[in-house]
C-alpha cells in the first residue's frame, strides 16, 4: 500500500511540475481572446482557491470582481490585489441568500452591463481527513449546490454575447463521480438516469438530494447507496457536476455569438483553511486548471470535469 502511496505521490508531483511549465507559456496574440474590457466573477474570493484565481485572471489583464460574503474581509482582499497592480474590484456575496445574489446581479448590470466570466467557488466542507459526520449535511447542499446553481441562472441573463464565448467554471471535485473509485451511487436505475442526458433533468438532481436529506435525517443514509467518504461532500459536488452537464447541454443550443461553456474542476486536496491546511497542492497550483478554463482560447469545451488540465469521466 505504501508503495502505491508513493507511486500516486510522485505522479502528482511531476504533472504539477508539468503544469507550472506550461503556466510559464504566455498565451499568444491569437489565442488572447480576453481585454482588461473582459470581466470575471470570482465567488469566494478573499481566501484561498478563490483569491488565487482572483489574482491569476486579473494577472491575464482580466478585470476581476472578488465577491466576499464578509464585506470587510473582501474589501482588504481585494486592495491586497489593487496594491499589487491588478485590475480588481469588489462587492459583497452570499450564495445562499437571494437577496444578496439579487443585489449583486443588479450592482454588475448598472456597473458593468454584463460580465463574461463566472467562476463558482464559494462552498463549505465541514468533514475534515477522516470523519464522515452528516452533522452539516443540510449546510453543505444548501451552499454546494443550491447556492451554486442559484449564482448559475442569475448570472446566464448578465453574460455577453462574444464570438469567444462566455465562461461558467464551477470548482468541484473528483469525489462527485458516479461511478468513482472512492465515491459511488450504488442504486444502479439512478446512477443510470443521472448518467444519461436524455433522462438527467433538474428535477431528478434536486430528488437526488432531498433524497439523501432526508436519509441524513432519518439516519439511514448509511443504507442508501451513497458514496461512504466525505459523503455530503461527495453528495453536493456530483450534484453541481450534474447540473453542469445538463446546463451545458441546454446553452448549447444558443446561436453563435451568445454561446455560454460551463465546466467543472476539481483542484485536489489544497492547503487552505477548509483544509485546515492538511493539503498537499497549493492554492497557486489548485488555481490553475479553474483559469485555464476559463481563458480557453476559442474551444467549445463544456459539460466537463477536469483535474490537472485533464478531463474526468463523471
Amino acid at each position: 500500500m505504501t508503495g502505491k502511496k508513493e507511486k500516486a505521490s510522485e505522479k502528482r508531483e511531476k504533472r504539477l511540475q508539468e503544469i507550472s511549465l506550461l503556466r510559464t507559456i504566455p498565451y499568444s496574440d491569437h489565442q488572447r481572446w480576453w481585454s482588461e474590457e473582459t470581466i470575471a466573477v470570482v465567488t469566494g474570493a478573499n481566501r484561498g482557491i478563490g483569491f488565487e484565481i482572483a489574482k491569476q485572471l486579473a494577472g491575464h489583464g482580466l478585470t476581476v470582481i472578488l465577491t466576499s460574503r464578509d464585506t470587510s474581509v473582501g474589501i482588504e482582499a481585494a486592495k491586497v490585489l489593487q496594491e499589487g497592480g491588478f485590475n480588481v474590484d469588489v462587492h459583497q456575496l452570499d450564495i445562499l441568500h437571494e437577496e444578496s445574489i439579487s443585489e449583486f446581479t443588479k450592482w454588475i448590470k448598472e456597473k458593468y452591463d454584463g460580465v463574461d466570466i463566472l467562476v463558482n467557488n464559494a462552498g463549505v466542507n465541514y468533514n475534515l481527513v477522516s470523519g464522515n459526520s452528516m452533522e452539516y449535511a443540510k449546510q453543505m447542499i444548501e451552499t454546494n449546490y443550491f447556492g451554486t446553481k442559484n449564482m448559475i441562472k442569475a448570472m446566464i441573463p448578465l453574460m455577453r454575447p462574444s464570438a469567444a464565448g462566455a465562461r461558467i467554471v464551477n470548482v468541484s471535485s473528483r469525489l462527485g463521480k458516479l461511478n468513482g473509485r472512492r465515491s459511488r451511487i450504488e442504486d444502479e436505475a439512478l446512477r443510470e438516469k443521472l448518467s444519461n442526458l436524455e433522462t438527467l433533468s433538474e428535477e431528478l438532481i434536486d430528488n437526488m438530494v432531498s433524497t439523501f436529506l432526508q436519509q441524513v435525517e432519518a439516519d439511514t443514509w448509511q443504507s442508501g447507496g451513497w458514496p461512504q467518504k466525505f459523503t455530503d461532500y461527495a453528495v453536493s459536488k456530483l450534484a453541481v457536476n450534474l447540473y453542469s452537464m445538463l446546463m451545458a447541454k441546454q446553452l448549447s443550443e444558443r446561436p453563435e455569438g451568445e454561446k455560454i461553456y460551463i465546466n467543472c474542476y476539481c483542484p485536489g486536496w489544497v492547503r487552505t483553511a477548509m483544509t485546515s491546511w492538511s493539503g498537499n497542492v497549493s492554492a497557486e497550483h489548485a488555481a490553475d486548471t479553474g483559469v485555464w478554463l476559463a481563458l480557453l482560447p476559442n474551444e467549445a469545451v463544456t459539460g466537463k470535469l477536469f483535474a490537472e488540465r485533464r478531463e474526468l469521466k463523471v
